[in-house]
């Protein structure tokens, strides 16, 4: 479709937006749909004609059934009211004519009636982005809905900036102790502190110094003290001890002297380097959307980043607005941290959206981006589930050490939704590590679970109907709705829809990933004499700590331009002056830029690799940089760097020369000795059994009693199954000759031979008052052949002999 709309200017209508509030139209009254004396929302009735075409229609079910509320938008830009008339009722052919100039279709992000609120222009929520976002949402789908939405990015050059040089927080926190953090501990400490009676993370004030000043850096503005985190907040009235304004000038100053004390770090002036550039100022977005919503009910992208509150984004109301109690932090570039005793948690009353939507289509899916914090919880621990207690649900999505669990309540299944469809746990699908994973449900496929875009585990049989759902459970992310089944972890996004996604949509949105990801362009011009050549990173802030610089590519802005023959050896990323010291996986580039491999649409990529960098103040401040060894006409001589001397070996405790066989080696011993397979039934299941507690490692010093239990246990199994299976028992001579001839031939040496089985060691006692082996083995035998037979006298001698120390020791 051909694009209506042109990117916006500031006009008369736009500074009209500013005066909402100030006054009313003459235009006619605009109706509502209750009563107007209460403080509700008033949602606006449309009493208009039909719309001319599709596009305006899409708009109204998108943009306007969104924004005409007297919380949102009515109140000012109604019908007769403050121009723009944008969500006007008496006509919604002139209410899309009026929107038209504050929307771009191709770059929603972009539009003025996004970022105008963005601006802090009439937000209805406690934090402005989430309105942003929510706005940004409508007009994507109208986008969607007409086809104008853009796949493509257009890349612009950034401000030209220098590397310069950069203020690096040192190890020692003895210059914050004496500058902020008496601030900090004095008037933050109740709540920012781990033994606050109101805990709340990030632990700013904590007691512990030295913790307190990590997690302080990020917040700390070293170059510009006024623009740092902590003066913002209390210039925003969030905790003043006293007056607002003189306490963030107090707290200014002493970010000011804690400045004064970090010396700056100047830019080897050798180095070969780009100009420098910042993610938040320079960064273009990578991706103007590309999920696939279409049936999206309830969405969580956890971009917040600060508050009590994660705020539901989908736009379909009742809004799920989670409650977060207990161990649960934001984490950088979107998502929540959820930490022991930690949970996320709706209304009940908002959370009855599940069960009308999903009740209403027979299907539903449950998609979300998850870091489990480890591979042993297990319960299932609760990721996300929609219940009434530990034992009654609607679904859940769990975790079993490394299997994922869905539960889903419907015909078919009880009302804890069991049999619960998990993947296999020794496949070990669930890792300690980001990843996608999709529980879908419908009546003729059942349940079908996908971890990174593959189906790992899937019903086979029919859903069944939803008709026993409850509409009294609340939704929770990191527990059950009474604090039980915990689980501990990361989600950095969570969507809920009322259809059962394809597998090609499910591909599609794991493609995609999960948080906001730029395009930064480092300029190169001066090395390779390319105007406008730049090299380009797809870059994310990865977590609270690092980034994630993916996929490099050459590229020029000029059209125009001929790129000749550029060499690139050596590429190394740099941050706030100093190159990283960890996660340079561009070292070994070596690649040739030329006019046959340069598309002059996409570039050239120069690496398919993705490395991981340490944040150091914040996405708003740190400035990168990229070094080189070598491009088109610049160089630098790296020094080979020294290896650090070998550390100074310790002489350790002794260790024996003597050592044990391991449960292996054993079960393979008294097959030998007794003839016995190791396959054979009888014994394979003892040794299955038994092999815990047998010996694992050869160091003698950690054979145990239990140990020497488990092999006589095995030893027994062997023997009888032996014994059972002759026809005629071997008499006491012959059967102590076979054991001990089986023995000798399991030691590759032993010295004194026969001998040592049938004479006594002079070194170990008196002589006389030691029996040798064979000595022992005939009494035994004696002993037991006289009260319970021949048969039980043949097993016991055998067992006594096949798990002695002769079979053990090595």
């Amino acid at each position: 479709m051909k694009k209506l709309f042109a990117k916006l200017f500031l006009t008369a209508s736009a500074l009209a937006l500013v005066a909402c509030g100030g006054g009313g139209g003459s235009g006619a009254p605009t109706e509502f749909n209750q009563d107007t004396s209460n403080d509700e929302p008033i949602i606006v009735v449309y009493n208009g004609p039909d719309p001319i075409n599709d596009d305006v229609q899409n708009f109204r079910l998108n943009v306007w059934d969104n924004l005409a509320r007297t919380d949102r938008c009515a109140a000012c830009h109604g019908t007769g009211e403050i121009s723009p008339t944008f969500v006007r009722s008496d006509d919604i052919n002139l209410a899309f004519a009026e929107v038209n100039p504050f929307v771009d279709l191709e770059n929603p992000s972009a539009s003025r009636l996004a970022t105008f609120v963005g601006e802090g222009h009439n937000c209805w929520l406690a934090v402005t982005s989430v309105c942003v976002s929510l706005i940004e949402g409508f007009i994507e789908a109208w986008a969607q809905a007409s086809g104008t939405v853009s796949n493509t990015v257009a890349l612009t050059a950034p401000a030209l900036r220098d590397v310069g040089g950069s203020q690096v927080f040192p190890p020692d926190p003895t210059a914050f102790e004496n500058t902020v953090y008496p601030l900090l501990d004095n008037f933050c400490s109740q709540c920012h502190a781990e033994d606050a009676p109101t805990q709340q993370q990030p632990f700013i004030a904590s007691s512990d110094v030295l913790v307190a000043y990590n997690a302080s850096q990020s917040r700390l503005d070293l170059a510009t003290p006024s623009n740092s985190r902590f003066v913002l907040r209390l210039n925003e009235s969030h905790n003043c001890w006293s007056d607002c304004p003189s306490n963030a000038a107090t707290m200014t100053q002493a970010i000011a002297d804690l400045s004064a004390m970090i010396p700056e770090v100047e830019v080897d002036p050798a180095l070969v380097i780009s100009r420098a550039v910042n993610l938040t100022d320079d960064g273009i977005v990578a991706s103007s959307g590309g999920r696939v919503e279409t049936n999206l009910i309830a969405l969580w992208e956890f971009a917040e980043g600060e508050g009590r509150t994660a705020f539901d984004t989908s736009g379909v109301e009742p809004s799920i607005n989670l409650n977060l109690t207990g161990d649960v932090e934001w984490v950088g570039g979107f998502g929540i941290d959820i930490g022991e005793g930690g949970r996320a948690q709706g209304l009940t009353s908002q959370s009855v959206k599940l069960y009308d939507s999903i009740t209403a289509t027979g299907e539903y899916t449950i998609e979300a981006w998850v870091v489990p914090a480890n591979v042993t919880q297990d319960g299932p621990a609760r990721i996300v589930s929609y219940s009434g207690s530990a034992d009654t649900r609607n679904f859940t999505l769990g975790q079993t050490e490394f299997a994922y669990d869905f539960l889903a309540r419907s015909s078919t299944s009880d009302g804890n939704g069991e049999p619960a469809l998990s993947t296999n746990n020794a496949d070990e699908i669930l890792q300690a590590t980001l990843q996608h994973v999709v529980a879908t449900f419908d009546p003729i496929d059942g349940r079908r679970l996908y971890v990174n875009g593959e189906l790992v585990a899937d019903e086979a049989a029919p859903g069944g109907n939803l008709n026993a759902w409850n509409s009294s459970f609340a939704l929770v992310l990191g527990a059950e709705v009474d604090g039980n089944d915990p689980w501990e972890g990361t989600i950095r996004l969570l969507a809920i829809h009322n259809r059962s996604m394809s597998e090609e949509d499910i591909v599609n949105n794991f493609e995609v990933g999960v948080g906001e990801r730029f395009f930064l362009l480092f300029n190169v011009e001066e090395h390779v004499s390319v105007p406008e050549a730049y090299i380009a990173f797809e870059v994310s802030q990865f977590d609270s700590f690092a980034y994630l610089f993916s996929e490099p590519f050459f590229i020029t802005l000029d059209p125009n331009a001929s790129i000749g023959d550029i060499h690139i050896e050596g590429m190394y990323l740099g941050v706030n002056g100093q190159e990283a010291t960890v996660g340079q996986a561009f070292s070994n580039l070596s690649v040739d830029v030329t006019d046959a491999t340069y598309d002059r649409v996409s570039g050239q990529r120069l690496s398919p690799l993705g490395t991981v960098i340490p944040l150091q103040f914040g996405p708003d401040s740190d400035l990168f940089f990229l070094n080189f060894d070598e491009i088109g006409n610049s160089s630098f001589d790296r020094p080979v760097p020294v290896p650090p001397s070998p550390a100074v070996p310790q002489d350790l405790e002794p260790v024996s020369d003597i050592g044990v066989k391991t449960f292996a080696e054993i079960n393979a011993t008294l097959s030998q000795v007794t003839g016995v397979p190791i396959t054979q039934p009888d014994v394979a299941a003892s040794f299955n059994v038994l092999q815990q507690q047998l010996p694992t490692v050869e160091n003698i010093s950690g054979f145990l009693t239990s140990h020497q239990t488990g092999i006589t246990q095995l030893a027994v199994e062997y023997c009888n199954v032996m014994v059972s299976g002759l026809a005629v028992v071997p008499g006491r001579d012959a059967l102590i000759n076979q054991m001990l001839d089986g023995l000798l031939a399991n030691q590759l040496t032993v010295t004194g031979g026969v001998a040592l089985l049938t004479q006594p060691d002079p070194d170990l006692a008196t002589p006389g008052a030691l029996r040798s082996v064979r000595e022992e083995l005939e009494v035994l035998y004696d002993r037991i052949s006289a009260s319970s037979g021949s048969d039980a006298a043949a097993i016991a001698t055998c067992a006594a002999a096949a798990g002695s120390a002769l079979m053990l020791v090595q």
